[in-house]
């Protein structure tokens, strides 16, 4: 009886901590590495709109860099694209850093800020990912991520506001209208 206690307090000694975690955390408290491996933490983009994509170099929204690239530099004054690689899906970003980071330079001028390549689903999802696809942490939707390419629009104030999934391309409208003053 004393262990099925003990057990019981355990548990909800873990589950409090878990809601009080999750209920404090922003996305501008996120930290994570750059491509270069330098540690950075989103609170620097305090105050402009963060497009998050999951990114990968052999796959068939590839040519989407394109486009985020465009979306980078015609609203740099409000927006922050950050790539994000990944080898989840299907293996396609089997690279190292230095193998993607020319890739994207060599083939689509990429300037944007990519990160290390990370898990965005599955045991050892990042907390920047955990953040973006549950409601007990981003408190506005859970999504699940289904491929490449998918993105996520947060706003300056750090607020989630949509998931577009892979086939919408960056420059579409239903991403560019918010940016439009």
């Amino acid at each position: 009886m004393k262990l099925k206690l003990s057990f019981l307090i355990f548990i909800f000694t873990i589950l409090s901590f878990g809601q009080t975690k999750n209920s404090n955390m922003n996305i501008h408290n996120i930290k994570l590495n750059t491509i270069d491996n330098e540690p950075i933490t989103l609170e620097k983009f305090k105050g402009k709109y963060l497009l998050i994509v999951n990114v990968a170099s052999e796959c068939g929204y590839t040519p989407q860099y394109k486009g985020l690239k465009k979306l980078q530099e015609e609203y740099k004054d409000n927006l922050v694209v950050i790539g994000v690689p990944c080898n989840q899906f299907g293996k396609q970003e089997p690279g190292t850093a230095t193998q993607i980071k020319s890739f994207c330079a060599i083939t689509y001028g990429i300037d944007f800020l990519l990160t290390e390549k990370i898990s965005v689903k599955g045991e050892n999802q990042h907390p920047l990912y955990q953040w973006l696809t549950k409601k007990d942490f981003n408190h506005e939707f859970d999504s699940e991520i289904e491929w490449n390419f998918e993105k996520y629009l947060i706003n300056p104030k750090g607020k989630l506001l949509k998931n577009f999934k892979s086939k919408i391309e960056p420059l579409d409208i239903s991403i560019t209208n918010y940016f439009k003053k």
